[in-house]
């Protein structure tokens, strides 16, 4: 059984897949070719912002974002504990200090109630990350964000494709960011990202950084890096991104069946009402996660925990100062959170004989102990 069937993908897209590869060979322009530009036009249009700026990977355009939003040394950022390490990575990399604000229990999302105690006259603006595959309070982060005079800049890396009263992700604050890792909703087959943005000073400022800080050639205002998006990968994306929403469907499909499997068992992904969800993983809690693991492998099922330890928990943000206990959600969730295998294909059968494995083992964890989580 497969965690995430990309070899299903290609042979189901191969006709297109190949297609598209073949044309960049066949043109030699593997820099910057049509093929980048005509992927930003779609991503645009697909998320109804004005821009989207193609990248080299969801890291990148995270750090890119904070240096066209001029983030100086000594500035602090406010952003979560419970995530991958690129969205604090890259507020470092800038020299500012990422202050962590606990999650809700709920949708593993920033929790927005708790941020303004974190507000001091060193915050420029939040990074507020959408866990799984559905998005964060933005109406709240963005009122919150007005009366302190932030931005808000959307880490959208496992929420791409998902909307909230109706309006899709990318497009909900200043600055979005996706990325196109292969493992992601819509993934390439190597590293790629994107930046969206209405506004046209941003949009031309993110572009410039991407290719070493140039406007033009020769001419560089701006300290940038390369940060460029191949054109073979924009390619695979463009021949992807047309069953891009068919493929959305299916995983809410089996995410519904997965709900119905093995509710009451254990504690199943709830959605907020504004939101549609993409189910980048389908997560389970449950409290004795390492005998559910070993269950699973031995019938060949993978899993995969996302993620098992916090940011402040992490040696190279010790210098924070943060200790344990500081943020109660966020490290109970790295305890006990279980992505079980989804994607567009997978099978009744494959779901239904996870949940026979999951209510076999139910003794071990049983829902009344997780629910104070």
């Amino acid at each position: 059984m497969e965690f995430i069937d990309l070899k299903q993908q290609y042979n189901r897209y191969k006709d297109e897949i190949d297609l598209r590869i073949k044309n960049v060979l066949d043109k030699g322009h593997y820099i910057m070719g049509e093929e980048v530009f005509e992927l930003e036009k779609e991503l645009a249009a697909y998320t109804g912002s004005k821009h989207a700026i193609a990248v080299s990977s969801g890291t990148c355009s995270l750090f890119i974002a904070l240096l066209a939003l001029d983030v100086q040394p000594d500035d602090e950022i406010i952003t979560v504990p419970f995530t991958w390490i690129a969205s604090s990575e890259v507020i470092s990399l800038t020299h500012a200090r990422p202050v962590f604000v606990d999650i809700e229990p709920d949708y593993y999302n920033i929790n927005v109630s708790l941020i303004e105690k974190a507000i001091t006259k060193k915050t420029k603006g939040i990074l507020a990350v959408n866990l799984f595959g559905q998005m964060a309070d933005y109406e709240a982060l963005n009122d919150l964000a007005k009366k302190h005079n932030l931005f808000v800049i959307e880490d959208a890396a496992q929420s791409f494709g998902s909307t909230q009263n109706g309006i899709h992700s990318c497009k909900k604050t200043l600055v979005g960011s996706t990325s196109f890792f292969p493992a992601k909703p819509l993934g390439c087959y190597g590293d790629g990202g994107a930046l969206f943005t209405d506004d046209d000073k941003l949009a031309s400022k993110c572009r410039a950084i991407r290719t070493h800080g140039g406007e033009m050639r020769h001419h560089h205002p701006y300290l940038g890096l390369n940060g460029r998006l191949d054109t073979l990968q924009a390619a695979i994306l463009l021949a992807k991104l047309p069953h891009f929403n068919q493929e959305i469907e299916a995983r809410q499909k089996h995410a519904e069946y997965y709900n119905e499997l093995l509710n009451g068992i254990v504690e199943t992904p709830e959605v907020m009402d504004s939101n549609t969800h993409v189910y980048a993983q389908y997560t389970i809690r449950v409290e004795e996660r390492e005998l559910l693991i070993n269950a699973l492998k031995k019938e060949g099922i993978p899993s995969a925990v996302y993620y098992p330890k916090c940011l402040h928990e992490q040696p190279v943000f010790e210098h924070l100062g943060y200790k344990l206990g500081d943020f109660p959600e966020a490290e109970k969730a790295s305890k006990q959170v279980l992505s079980l295998p989804m994607h567009p294909w997978l099978k009744k059968e494959e779901q239904e004989l996870i949940a026979e494995i999951i209510k076999t083992h139910a003794s071990h964890y049983p829902i009344e102990a997780l629910q104070c989580c």
